[in-house]
């Protein structure tokens, strides 16, 4: 062996190697040693020799020692530090070098020969460059094969945890580990205290933790205090002192908590053998009880029977609950009437809000009361407002014997004890049955009521008397029209049986019948007066905040019905019953049709103004519709054109269709000025669509005058066409927008359909059912068929009116049949129908314009 070869970089690789094997021969040595001194640190981390004896910790002590060392001779027997020769071994032994290189270059030639140097001067350089990528690699020390289940995972995950849970009491607990105490007592572990305020449930604050040097607080009414104290006590007892029934309990272990419940301000200490560890100044926040007031003196609506109550309430940890209480003048002792508030969200600390209660059907309905506001928080406190004295609005009637029920119905409010003066009433009542038409429901509910006064003794019972006097009254006041229309459906049928049996008698015989007929022809007059006087009286009643009844317009249909019955007496009196019969079926269709349509012809001349200029703009946004259409079926054809031109140019351009003169060929001059026209019709389309949003703008305006309110579909429509004016103006495909603006513009017209219906009430013919219309300014289509036919009746024109007669006389077309409801909603729903299918616009163009000539036509 020579003198060591050097290389550039070679002492800095063999120093690293170097390190390598002392790594991997002196960590597989100390693990054991680090294993035994892991399990002493969890031993006296987790506090475990503080709970031994002096001598059991002695001996533990000492067979961690013996532990230790006997894991260090084993750890270290047979430990050998690496020479050189290992460090260029292993040098090698990571780069794959064959034939130890490094020891070649070590040796010295054996000869002086030239040839023999030249060949071992070669031989070196070849070794020089094999070791130019010398590699030291990782070290491998191999632990994986001595710990094959690695137990040395778990021991350090328990070290980390001993390490967590002692905290910064780990230098002290390893302390006591080393040294055994070999006395009587152990030490005392750290002093260790917790305080903390738990605020009452219903105020939702969190916890108040109190500083362990103590201070000062402010804590809710009602809060619990705790204070848990454990560890420096040795064998004297905590004291705290402060508030009532506050003491520590013993919990073992050296451990006590206190607790109590604060209602006032307190000074909290804590002591230990007469020393002052720490002191809390705790002030309590009370609880005060909560505000409610009216904002506004409580009155009648201005329409409807319903009462206006605007109320405020507020507290500082928030209302639960807000009711209204309302008590009778006349009797203060009486069970108030108690109504809910609806609050805006669980507790809220400040509210507002408005009441409009309906109590128009109580008993209490027009007597004078006494109303206040209570309100209530989370701790069961109550804060009353003003009392406030108002006379609950009550229910007008028109019928007498309904207003007798309902005087006595508040008679028994003001005295319950008074039956006698009800059922004296009563009595009076049912004397005189032609007062209430000879009702049958009628009587029976009076003959109910009194005799529950006089039998059932019961508090209770006036109360159902009540109800009982109630319902018959509302059953006689809004039913009068429904007993008159029995009567007159009963006239009718008797006048129709008395025609035919004098159609069947013989004339010579029949002087009798035609009296009879005489005679029913004149109950059914005074059946058709006073059917139409209740008509009246429920349609004042039902209009009387939205429409003035015209007087005029009762007359007029009384002097239809009048002539149609003199008709039929010239007819009987002429021994001419069939055309009597044809008046009495006339008539009867006159009746039904006066029946459906008597809501529209009470409509004041405003409100038809009104609702005409509703249909105006119904008509502008169809038109709308339309012009949009249009506007879509422009820029389809627009689109095929450009397609076709594309195509014929992705033809000229194939290598076959270069030749020039060739016929159908596009010269460039020609596509210029076909750009140039499509430029045109595209600045044209954009001028269209902007003024067509121009009008939709002013139809928007106009709609907001006539209800007060924009249908949001409309704004959408107006976006839809910002961006199809937008689109044209670029150059781009404007259809998806316009098509957008269509439907929007179709959804548009229906809400404000609905918005005029809500405004304005039922339309022309719709009777009385209530609910969500589109049929406003659209036109109704008629039936077809033999069942349209039917409808029409004999003797009528296509149209549902009667026929001029021989005598001149033009009939004014009062007995045209109004379509029921039924009718008027299939019309809507074709009609719907009709608008979605033409806004689809990629369906055929025959079946589109079939659908464009019926919406326009219907």
């Amino acid at each position: 062996m020579g003198r060591r070869v050097t290389a550039p970089g070679l002492g800095r690789k063999r120093a690293l190697a170097r390190a390598a094997l002392w790594w991997e021969a002196t960590w597989p040595a100390l693990w054991p040693v680090l294993g035994v001194l892991g399990l002493f640190l969890i031993f006296a981390l987790a506090g475990l020799p503080a709970r031994l004896p002096g001598w059991a910790h002695a001996l533990i002590l000492l067979g961690f020692l013996a532990a230790l060392v006997l894991a260090a001779r084993r750890g270290f027997a047979g430990f050998r530090a690496p020479d050189a020769a290992a460090v260029d071994r292993r040098l090698e032994r990571e780069t794959g070098l064959k034939h130890r290189p490094l020891a070649a270059l070590q040796d010295q030639p054996a000869t002086s020969d030239p040839d023999g140097l030249a060949l071992w001067a070669a031989h070196q350089s070849r070794m020089r460059r094999m070791i130019a990528k010398l590699r030291v690699g990782t070290p491998r020390p191999g632990l994986a094969a001595r710990d094959p289940r690695a137990l040395r995972g778990g021991l350090l995950v328990g070290v980390a945890a001993a390490l967590v849970v002692a905290g910064g009491d780990a230098p002290a607990l390893l302390a006591r580990g080393l040294l055994p105490n070999f006395g009587t007592v152990a030490p005392p572990a750290p002093l260790r205290f917790e305080a903390w305020v738990t605020p009452p449930t219903y105020t939702g604050a969190p916890p108040i933790f109190l500083p362990a040097q103590g201070g000062n607080a402010t804590i809710p009414a009602g809060s619990r205090l705790q204070v848990a104290i454990s560890g420096g006590l040795g064998t004297a007892t905590p004291e705290i002192t402060g508030a009532p029934g506050l003491a520590f309990e013993a919990l073992g272990g050296g451990s006590h908590t206190a607790q109590a419940v604060m209602q006032a301000g307190a000074r909290v200490t804590i002591r230990r053998e007469g020393t002052e560890i720490v002191t809390w100044n705790l002030a309590v926040q009370a609880d005060s009880p909560p505000i409610a007031a009216f904002t506004e003196v409580p009155a009648r609506s201005q329409r409807g029977l319903a009462l206006r109550l605007p109320w405020r309430t507020e507290d500082d940890w928030g209302v639960t609950a807000l009711r209204a209480e309302f008590r009778l003048a006349a009797r203060p002792d009486a069970a108030p009437i108690t109504l809910e508030m609806t609050l805006p969200s669980a507790a809220p600390k400040q509210a507002r809000g408005l009441a409009q209660p309906d109590l128009s059907a109580h008993p209490w309905a027009g007597l004078p009361v006494v109303l206040r506001l209570i309100a209530r928080d989370g701790a069961e406190q109550e804060g009353v407002s003003e009392d406030v004295a108002l006379t609950l609005p009550e229910r007008s009637f028109n019928h007498p014997v309904a207003r007798a029920m309902i005087e006595i119905r508040k008679a028994l409010s003001l005295n319950p004890t008074a039956r006698a003066d009800a059922m004296r009433e009563l009595d009076r009542i049912t004397q005189a049955p032609e007062a209430f038409e000879h009702d049958a429901g009628t009587l029976l509910a009076l003959r109910t009521a009194r005799g529950q006064l006089q039998r059932d003794r019961r508090p209770e019972a006036v109360a159902e008397a009540q109800e009982l006097l109630w319902e018959a009254a509302l059953a006689l006041e809004e039913g009068r029209d429904t007993r008159t229309a029995r009567a007159l459906a009963e006239a009718q049928r008797q006048l129709r049986e008395a025609m035919n049996e004098a159609e069947r008698t013989p004339q010579a015989e029949n002087e009798q019948q035609r009296s009879e007929v005489e005679r029913r022809i004149e109950q059914l007059r005074e059946a058709i007066r006073r059917h139409l006087e209740a008509m009246a009286e429920r349609l004042q009643r039902e209009n009387a905040e939205a429409l003035p009844y015209d007087p005029q317009q009762r007359m007029l249909d009384q002097r239809d019905m009048d002539r149609r019955t003199r008709r039929m007496e010239e007819a009987n009196r002429e021994n001419r019953m069939q055309d009597a019969q044809r008046e009495l079926a006339e008539l009867e269709e006159m009746l039904r049709a006066l029946q459906e349509g008597r809501v529209a012809r009470g409509e004041s001349p405003e409100r038809q103004r009104q609702r005409e200029r509703g249909q105006q703009q119904m008509g502008a946004v169809q038109d709308m519709v339309r012009r949009q259409g249009e506007m879509v079926d422009q820029g389809s054809r627009r689109a095929e054109q450009q397609e076709q031109r594309a195509a014929q140019q992705r033809r000229q351009a194939q290598p076959w269709n270069q030749r020039p003169g060739q016929p159908g060929q596009t010269t460039p001059e020609q596509q210029q000025q076909a750009e140039q026209e499509m430029q045109r019709q595209l600045q044209a389309e954009a001028r269209r669509q902007r003024a067509l949003r121009r009008a939709l703008g002013e139809l928007m305006q106009q709609q907001g005058d006539l209800t007060g309110e924009i249908p949001e579909a409309l704004g959408q429509a107006d976006q839809a066409m910002r961006e199809a004016m937008e689109a044209l103006g670029a150059g781009r495909d404007a259809r998806p927008a316009q098509q957008e603006a269509m439907r929007r513009l179709q959804e548009g017209g229906r809400q404000m359909a609905q918005q005029m219906q809500r405004q304005f009430g039922q339309g022309q013919g719709e009777g009385e059912g209530e609910g969500e219309d589109d049929s406003m300014g659209e036109m109704d289509m008629g039936g077809d068929g033999p069942d349209g036919q039917q409808q029409l009746g004999e003797g009528r024109d296509p149209l549902g009116r009667r026929a001029r007669e021989n005598t001149g006389n033009a009939d004014n077309g009062s007995d045209t049949r109004v379509p029921d409801e039924a009718e008027q909603l299939r019309t809507r729903r074709l009609q719907e129908e009709l608008r979605r299918r033409g806004a689809e616009r990629e369906r055929p163009a025959e079946e589109l314009d079939y659908i464009d000539r019926l919406l326009r036509r219907f």
